[in-house]
């Protein structure tokens, strides 16, 4: 059984009651935790491999949310910005102010993708893979009482620089059957669930499912599985395109880490879009929340052909300000459960360095974004908890106006928090908290009121 299976067995266990867990076969139970240990201590030894190259004994503990701790997150907003000043996304390194747009066409926006590359996400390499698409099944369906053609295409990454690793992307195509023109497409970072499957009810959402508010605007939706692209531990990192790029050997400092890996796969799967001919791959979105909405935020930032990006709940190393101390950590990001999806060198920020040692910032990846729209959702923090801090999200997004009022777009037209439930979507920032959790859900259908401005 191979180790990503764990994945698959920790969802299906996630989706049983007690007395059904405690029918769950003893065999598969010890199988579990034992891949679940061989990745812990996997993960473990690829991490101290990485300080080991950066020279760091140590680094600061992330904070633990759980009730009763002794090193809880900060959750007093007076508390929540010991670095008062951001990083001037309009200001170059040489101290030149940008004053057009073609200043920072040509010479800001590379500095600040420099940054995030060396500091943050890591680099992608100069030649990676060519990807194979086959579409492996089509069929029509209904759903939700329309029409539609569901295809379950398989990307091949070719693995000529090692025959050991095998990366086959994951991607779910539908769209609405019988149409005459190219569709817009939002393209999703999630699971497809084993048959059968009932999701945990702290993960439940009860609003209108998303794919049936797309499909009743005609557009069609792809879900990615990121996971087929790069494993979410640091066990992988010697598999998956990481590993197949670095012929299964262990990462250098400025590496790409798995949101730039999970991102790529996102870039891959829009180029087998544009290449079919029901969709309009000048109007293909991208979608993702808590880790998969980081992951969705670097995949707008960092290719440009996506048209509009819906980024959920997103936290640290997403659209929240890393000089923040407010919720999670750097601590938590460079911990080794979570050190996977960044560069190695992300790590010295949290020892001996600080956040406020970046060079950039958290509204200059939302700035990478412009002149296109981004939507940044949040859940209530009485729901979601401050885990994710929301504040830290919007005030990034304001950070990030200028830029667009540089590119002649418009920011989120004010500078103060709105109250949870207000949806500010006048420009081409947009923000809305609602009133759920970990999710979001039940801002889909003002994301659609939104894109509709956008997709044609």
């Amino acid at each position: 059984m191979r180790i990503r299976q764990i994945l698959w067995l920790g969802i299906a266990l996630l989706g049983l009651n007690a007395r059904a867990q405690q029918q769950v076969d003893s065999a598969l139970l010890r199988r579990y935790r034992q891949m679940q240990e061989q990745i812990r201590l996997a993960s473990e030894k690829d991490y101290r491999l990485m300080l080991a190259q950066l020279g760091i004994d140590s680094l600061r503990p992330g904070y633990d949310p759980n009730p009763g701790s002794q090193h809880p997150p900060n959750t007093d907003e007076s508390k929540a910005n010991p670095y008062t000043r951001l990083p001037d996304p309009l200001i170059c390194n040489d101290g030149e102010r940008v004053t057009t747009p073609e200043q920072w066409w040509q010479k800001r926006r590379p500095e600040i993708v420099h940054d995030f590359e060396a500091c943050i996400y890591g680099r992608v390499p100069a030649h990676t893979p060519p990807v194979h698409w086959q579409v492996v099944e089509e069929k029509h369906d209904t759903l939700y009482r329309i029409p539609v053609v569901v295809r379950h295409i398989v990307g091949h990454v070719d693995n000529s620089l090692d025959t050991a690793i095998h990366v086959d992307i994951q991607l779910t195509l539908t769209l609405p059957a019988h149409i005459t023109h190219p569709v817009p497409v939002m393209m999703a970072f999630g699971f497809v669930f084993p048959p059968g499957f009932r999701m945990p009810a702290f993960m439940r959402d009860t609003s209108t499912p998303w794919q049936q508010l797309v499909l009743q605007q005609g557009w069609g939706y792809a879900i990615l599985v990121p996971t087929s692209v790069q494993d979410d531990n640091g066990a992988g990192l010697t598999r998956g395109i990481i590993g197949l790029c670095n012929r299964g050997k262990p990462r250098e400092p400025d590496d790409w880490g798995a949101l730039r890996a999970w991102a790529w796969g996102a870039s891959r799967a829009l180029d087998y879009l544009e290449t079919v001919p029901e969709v309009n791959a000048h109007e293909v979105g991208i979608e993702g929340v808590s880790r998969y909405g980081k992951a969705a935020l670097v995949t707008m930032a960092f290719d440009q052909r996506f048209a509009i990006g819906l980024i959920g709940s997103s936290g640290k190393g997403g659209a929240t300000l890393y000089r923040r101390d407010f919720g999670e950590g750097i601590g938590n990001l460079a911990s080794v459960a979570e050190y996977h999806w960044f560069c190695g060198n992300f790590l010295k920020y949290d020892g001996p360095l600080t956040a406020n040692d970046l060079p950039v910032d958290a509204h200059e990846l939302i700035a990478l974004c412009a002149p296109r729209p981004v939507f940044i959702s949040e859940g209530s923090p009485e729901v979601e908890g401050n885990w994710v801090d929301d504040r830290g999200q919007f005030m990034a997004e304001v950070a990030a106006g200028p830029v667009y009022r540089l590119l002649g777009k418009k920011d989120l037209g004010t500078t103060e928090m709105p109250p949870i439930g207000t949806a500010l979507i006048s420009g081409d920032l947009a923000f809305r908290q609602h009133f759920g959790g970990h999710t979001d859900g039940p801002n889909w259908s003002y994301f659609i009121a939104f894109a509709r401005k956008y997709f044609h």
